[in-house]
């Protein structure tokens, strides 16, 4: 089974889905609802992409179907699985599916609408200190936001301790939407963190600003500090520990074999996107290109 398709589909189903080969276009749809913003499309065509159907044969296989509300999925280095769960903690779930068990400890998160206990990652060394990474819609005085935190798991896999916020993406806000929240560690073992900026009309606009955390794509270290190298260190306006800006909805994000990050974007109303992001750089939102 090839793991890659892993996090794209226990995230939205409990099923896993193995597959290759090559597709097609389809012709797009003769019913095309009127988009609901008023950005402008990059290129003609943008937000109206015919999809792609593949002629391959592929294998699914149903490892389990009692998860609840999975959002974040992770392999252990022994093959089994740590599967975020929106009410707000972790499953361990063994390779071949059929074991699950709750992890103990976690953080109250807020999880309404699209809240709640959202991504993990391994720490670079967690083969040597068992240490997590998980974000999370953090309740707050008047709403909340996404937070990422760290803590080490026991031997067993049963609880979780020495938990610490690392990082608290603000302003808060009262909205359930948008929380961003992916996690991806580099090869230096820096963190790059993905914040929405909460869908709202009211807190859109905070994503083509630079005092603050919300439609962001950061990169701070294990501790939560600014990483070292960040395009606006010392710059006045900007937070440090901003990589990139004027994000929407970025729900995944991944580095190719040459180390450059990507994230997908979730459109309005169509104009789902792949994004390269590049240190410094402004993406307007629903837009793919990269502007200085």
């Amino acid at each position: 089974m090839n793991k890659i398709f892993l996090p794209l589909i226990l995230a939205s189903a409990t099923t896993i889905v193995s597959c290759q080969g090559k597709g097609k276009q389809s012709e797009p749809s003769a019913k095309e609802e009127k988009a609901n913003t008023n950005y402008k499309p990059a290129f003609e065509g943008q937000t109206r992409i015919s999809t792609v159907k593949t002629e391959t044969p592929y294998k699914v296989e149903v490892l389990n179907t009692n998860l609840g509300r999975p959002w974040g999925i992770i392999n252990l280095p022994d093959g089994k699985f740590l599967i975020t769960e929106k009410s707000g903690f972790i499953n361990v779930v063994s390779a071949d599916g059929k074991t699950v068990s709750k992890i103990e400890g976690f953080p109250k998160v807020d999880d309404k609408g699209q809240g709640g206990m959202l991504d993990v990652a391994l720490d670079p060394d967690f083969k040597t200190n068992n240490i997590i990474y998980f974000c999370y819609s953090e309740p707050y005085e008047g709403g909340n936001h996404t937070a990422v935190a760290k803590g080490k798991l026991s031997a067993d896999l049963k609880n979780i301790s020495d938990v610490k916020v690392i990082f608290r993406a603000t302003p808060t806000y009262d909205g359930d939407k948008h929380y961003g929240s992916r996690l991806q560690f580099d090869k230096d073992g820096n963190l790059f963190v993905s914040t929405g900026e909460r869908s709202d009309k009211e807190t859109r606009v905070y994503a083509q600003k630079t005092d603050n955390y919300l439609g962001k794509i950061l990169k701070i270290t294990k501790d939560g500090k600014p990483a070292s190298g960040n395009p606006f260190i010392g710059k006045d306006g900007y937070k440090p520990e901003i990589y990139a800006f004027g994000i929407r909805s970025p729900q995944g994000l991944a580095l190719d074999e040459k180390g450059q990050l990507w994230d997908i974007e979730m459109g309005p109303r169509g104009g789902d996107e792949i994004n390269l992001i590049q240190p410094g750089k402004k993406l307007w939102l629903g837009r793919c290109n990269v502007w200085n």
